[in-house]
C-alpha cells in the first residue's frame, strides 16, 4: 500500500508541474488576465473535470503560480546573501531557502498592486552620526554594500530571465483577482534579505542614519514594528523606499520605459542601487558625508 501511495503522490507532483508549466506558456503568450484552466487542459490532453481536481479554479492556479514567482525571485535574493563575495563576510544565519519554505516574517498585503517608485529625498548636509557597534573587529562597511549590489543584481538577472513571472507579481493587478494570504511568505523573501543586509550593519560597524521628517515618525514606528523592530524608523523608512525604487527600476527596464533613454543598463544599475545603499545608511567606510558620485 505505501508504495501506491508513493507511486500516486509522485504522479500527483507531475501532473502539478505539468499544468503549471503550461499555465507559464499561456501567460507568456496571452497574459494573466486570459489564463483559462479550460485551454490548458486541453494543451495536455486533459478532461476538465480532471485539472479541477488540482486546482479547482483560475485564481487557485494563479496563486500557485504567484507563490512560485515569489519563491523564485526570493531564493535568488536569499542566494546572493549567502554566496561568498570577495572581501566580504557572509551575512550571520543568510542560507538560501528552498522555494515554499515556510516563512514568518510580515510583509505588506501581497493582494495589492506593486508600489510605483518612490522618490527618498534627503536635507542638506550628511546624514547623521553612525549608530551601532563600533568594533573595530567588525566587518567594514564595504562588506554590506557589496552585498546589497550583489542582492538587487540577482533579482534583476531573475527579473530579466523570467519576464512573464516578474510581470505577474510586480506587473498589472490581474482583474478580478484578490491574492490571499498565503502569498504574503513568499512575497516577504526580498524584502527580509534586503533588511537582513542593513540589520547586520546595524548590529557590526553602524549605520549611518537617514533624515526623518517629525511628520512621518507616526508612520515610521508602524512599519518599525511591523517589519524591523530593531531597526532605527528612519532606517525603515528608507527601507521601503528602498524596495519599492529596486523594483522601480527593474520594471522600467523590463517593460521597455529605459527604451532610447537609457543605453548602459547595467552601469546604471549598479550607480543607482549604490545609491539605494546610501539612503539606507550602508556607508563606505572613507566616504564620509559623500553619496556615490
Amino acid at each position: 500500500m505505501t508504495k501506491i501511495r508513493g507511486a500516486r503522490e509522485r504522479a500527483r507532483v507531475e501532473v502539478t508541474a505539468a499544468i503549471k508549466d503550461e499555465a507559464r506558456r499561456q501567460l507568456a503568450a496571452e497574459g494573466a488576465a486570459k489564463l483559462s484552466l479550460r485551454a490548458v487542459a486541453r494543451e495536455l490532453g486533459m478532461v476538465s473535470s480532471a485539472l479541477y481536481r488540482y486546482f479547482p479554479s483560475r485564481d487557485d492556479l494563479l496563486t500557485a503560480l504567484i507563490m512560485d514567482a515569489y519563491d523564485a525571485v526570493g531564493q535568488a535574493a536569499e542566494s546572493a546573501l549567502a554566496a561568498p563575495i570577495p572581501g566580504a563576510a557572509p551575512i550571520p544565519g543568510a542560507t538560501p531557502s528552498a522555494p515554499g519554505a515556510p516563512r514568518t516574517s510580515v510583509a505588506p498585503d501581497a493582494s495589492a498592486p506593486a508600489p510605483a517608485p518612490a522618490a527618498a529625498t534627503r536635507t542638506s548636509g550628511a546624514p547623521a552620526s553612525p549608530v551601532g557597534s563600533s568594533d573595530s573587529s567588525s566587518r567594514p562597511l564595504t562588506d554590506q554594500r557589496a552585498r546589497w549590489t550583489a542582492l538587487c543584481s540577482a533579482i534583476r538577472a531573475w527579473a530579466l530571465a523570467h519576464p512573464h513571472e516578474y510581470a505577474l507579481i510586480y506587473g498589472s493587478p490581474v482583474p478580478g483577482y484578490t491574492a490571499p494570504m498565503d502569498t504574503v511568505g513568499p512575497a516577504a523573501r526580498v524584502g527580509m534579505a534586503m533588511i537582513a543586509i542593513v540589520r547586520d550593519a546595524h548590529r557590526t560597524r553602524g549605520l549611518a542614519l537617514p533624515p526623518l521628517d517629525q511628520e512621518l515618525r507616526p508612520e515610521a514606528e508602524r512599519l518599525t514594528a511591523q517589519l524591523a523592530p530593531d531597526l532605527p524608523p528612519s532606517v525603515v523608512v528608507a527601507l521601503v523606499a528602498a524596495w519599492s525604487q529596486l523594483f522601480g527600476l527593474i520594471s522600467f527596464e523590463l517593460f521597455g520605459q529605459f527604451n532610447r533613454v537609457v543605453a548602459e543598463r547595467d552601469m546604471f544599475f549598479t550607480q543607482a542601487v549604490g545609491r539605494l545603499a546610501y539612503e539606507v545608511g550602508l556607508l563606505g567606510p572613507l566616504s564620509g558625508s559623500a553619496p556615490p558620485r
